[in-house]
């Protein structure tokens, strides 16, 4: 950590000794010697540092008049360092550095533009969609307002897209020159960020040559995806940095932080439907199929509405579920202390489970939300390789509130007798068609159910598929910006629940 600049400074009113290293910049105030020379006179001041690492822009500080762009009188150099608060939250602050010399600030101004163009990662062009529409229609406020500056401030480029309707994100991506951009940006909800990641992943299995028509090994997005969250739930972002922030998921993208993470792949016999990393099938689905014909509603209203309605109309699917339990190596004690292995030597056995069910879930991630705090998989990790199958049998509706219940709190969801979790790396989802539906039904479902086709719940969007879906789950596919929830406070209370 040698000294690369050594000079002085003005901070905060005091003259300091500023020294910059390829590490960090640390500084303390010039005292003036005792007039009598006694040395016990002179206060012991502390050492400021920081690290170069936590700094994500350095600007040159100058006085300019009214209407005056370029110019203006030097004072000095002001640092940009991401600083951590309380509730995993990020945010900026500024250190001004005040000197009038021109040739001293100049000089210093390239060694720290230098040490800043050394870090990796960090993204220098992006391209953001944002989504209007998204929860309170606040996604573009958020973006221009929060994001934005923040982004400018940083010297990072960006090309912006407002969406217009739902697949405009997935056909711009289709299109788009991928390899002018160091990243990918979505301003919005689950379902925005869904189809942003879709459409990154099916644009690296085009680019691959491969047929997108199925995919049993996809190769990985070939940039990062940052997400602001901007919606109702923001599962994903919550997953990301343990909170719902703008500003701090704006400076995780900004300082680049990079975590890989898992994604799912649904597909029918015949198609890949989707790459996603959630879904629900049965009351999950049900909730939102229902909210989603509903749209003329507030999105808080019609989601409360909806749920009410789909708990008042409570009914099981029958289906058979079929899955392929994960696999730990016998060295990995680790691993075997964290998940526990359900079918020892049933190496590459599917299991079977047939019967009425409420709820199906399928994650790959832990699935924090404001609802959730723990997750609706806590068992589960973002880059883990595996998946939490979590079936809700068919039981009174008063039982399965309490079930309900259990996720806003801290007790165990998952300890009751009509819940049972597993461990997976595959799952097959094939529901049993009905015969002799009741036109309450009927209507209820828009006869989707009649005609073959079953709703999901992926990522907060909504798809009707035919019958049987299979899903795969693919190790740290995608790179994110954010940080693993492992961490993060929000994350650290897990259950037992397998």
């Amino acid at each position: 950590d040698e000294p690369l600049l050594r000079g002085i400074f003005e901070i905060g009113k005091r003259s300091c000794d500023v020294v910059l290293s390829a590490r960090r910049l640390r500084w303390s105030p010039i005292l003036p010697e005792s007039p009598t020379g006694d040395s016990s006179m002179v206060l012991q001041v502390q050492e400021e540092i920081i690290e170069m690492k936590d700094v994500f822009s350095v600007k040159l500080k100058r006085r300019r008049f009214a209407g005056q762009r370029k110019g203006g009188t030097l004072l000095g150099i002001t640092i940009f360092k991401c600083l951590s608060k309380e509730e995993n939250k990020l945010t900026d602050c500024a250190i001004h550095l005040n000197n009038l010399s021109e040739d001293h600030c100049q000089s210093w101004f390239r060694h720290l533009k230098e040490i800043l163009n050394g870090f990796q990662n960090r993204p220098k062009s992006l391209k953001v969609f944002v989504n209007p529409s998204s929860h309170k229609r606040e996604a573009t406020h958020v973006y221009f307002e929060q994001v934005a500056p923040l982004f400018k401030l940083a010297d990072i480029k960006t090309d912006v897209t407002v969406t217009e309707c739902e697949g405009h994100a997935l056909s711009v991506l289709k299109e788009c020159e991928l390899q002018a951009f160091d990243g990918v940006v979505c301003v919005g909800g689950d379902g925005s960020v869904s189809e942003v990641a879709h459409g990154l992943l099916l644009r690296a299995q085009i680019d691959a040559g491969k047929d997108t028509d199925y995919v049993s090994k996809p190769v990985r997005a070939p940039v990062p995806l940052g997400v602001i969250p901007a919606g109702t739930t923001n599962v994903l972002a919550h997953t990301l940095y343990g909170i719902k922030h703008a500003v701090t998921a704006t400076l995780h993208i900004v300082m680049g932080h990079i975590q890989a993470v898992d994604v799912c792949t649904f597909s029918t016999p015949s198609k890949l439907l989707r790459f996603g990393f959630s879904a629900m099938f049965g009351f999950g689905a049900r909730t939102l199929a229902l909210a989603e014909k509903h749209r003329w509603m507030p999105s808080s209203q019609r989601k409360d509405f909806a749920f009410i309605k789909t708990l008042a109309d409570l009914k099981p699917e029958e289906c058979e579920l079929s899955f392929l339990p994960l696999q730990i190596p016998q060295e990995d004690s680790h691993e075997k202390d964290r998940i526990t292995l359900l079918y020892l030597g049933s190496k590459d056995q599917w299991q079977k489970i047939q019967g009425h069910f409420l709820n199906v879930s399928i994650m790959a991630i832990p699935c924090l939300c404001s609802m959730a705090p723990r997750g609706l998989a806590p068992n589960t990790r973002l880059n883990n390789g595996s998946m939490a199958l979590i079936v809700v049998q068919n039981t009174s509706r008063t039982e399965f509130i309490k079930h309900l219940k259990r996720y806003t709190g801290v007790k165990n969801q998952f300890s009751f007798p009509f819940v049972e979790t597993y461990t997976v790396q595959e799952v097959k989802v094939q529901p049993r068609l009905k015969s002799g539906l009741d036109a309450k039904e009927n209507t209820y479902l828009n006869a989707a159910t009649a005609e073959g086709n079953y709703p999901w719940n992926i990522d907060g969007d909504l798809m009707k598929e035919a019958s049987e879906v299979h899903v795969r789950v693919h190790p740290q596919l995608i790179d994110l910006y954010g940080v693993n929830t492992d961490d993060l406070e929000s994350s650290q209370a897990t259950c037992n629940c397998i």
